[in-house]
């Protein structure tokens, strides 16, 4: 082989070496632009999936706690019914013991009795309703107003002179009512309004 042959392969063969070599350099290039890239990529999934999960457990926090509020109130509201029940019931029992000390304070009135026993049984009588307007129990006192079936129980109806119709003309029995609850309905005769005339006889 001539000098001349041979300074041409070796040219051609340091041609081929230096162009895998640029190869090589631009896949590493490439390679080094691709990691990067790669690595945003993972950061951001990461990230996307931990907000989705900061999300989710803010939302299972706001329902746990829109369910203890309504647990709350439900307890509140059902303990409440339950202290209303309970005053009711025990209004129930005590309201015709002060119904007849009522009607035994009027007979000694109506009696002329010892006027200390009158005043005594007075005194009673008024810190019993005390005690009871304290918890909030009021006397529906109905003479005289408009009949309200709401407040007032009818026991009949009669004709009234000095009442229009439909006015209570009698209390038979004093209601009575807790806070804004009727618990015991006055007991009244209503007006069923004047008598009628009757027509004169001729003689």
């Amino acid at each position: 082989m001539t000098a001349k042959k041979k300074t041409s392969s070796k040219k051609k063969k340091d041609a081929e070496e230096a162009v895998q070599e640029e190869a090589r350099a631009d896949a590493g290039q490439a390679s080094a632009a691709g990691e990067p890239a790669a690595d945003a990529a993972e950061q951001g999934d990461a990230a996307g999936a931990q907000q989705k999960e900061a999300e989710e457990m803010r939302d299972r926090y706001l329902r746990l706690q829109a369910d203890f509020e309504n647990f709350r109130k439900r307890t509140n509201r059902e303990r409440g019914e339950m202290v209303r029940r309970a005053n009711e019931d025990l209004l129930g029992e005590l309201l015709p013991v002060l119904d007849h000390f009522e009607i035994g304070l009027k007979t000694a009135r109506d009696h002329q009795s010892d006027e200390a026993v009158v005043e005594g049984f007075q005194l009673v009588y008024d810190q019993f309703q005390q005690t009871l307007r304290k918890f909030g129990v009021e006397p529906v006192d109905a003479e005289g107003e408009k009949f309200d079936p709401g407040v007032h129980e009818a026991m009949s109806h009669l004709p009234s002179p000095d009442h229009e119709e439909g006015q209570v003309t009698h209390q038979v029995r004093r209601g009575y009512r807790l806070a804004d609850r009727v618990i015991r309905p006055a007991q009244v005769v209503v007006s069923s309004g004047p008598p009628e005339e009757k027509p004169e006889e001729e003689p």
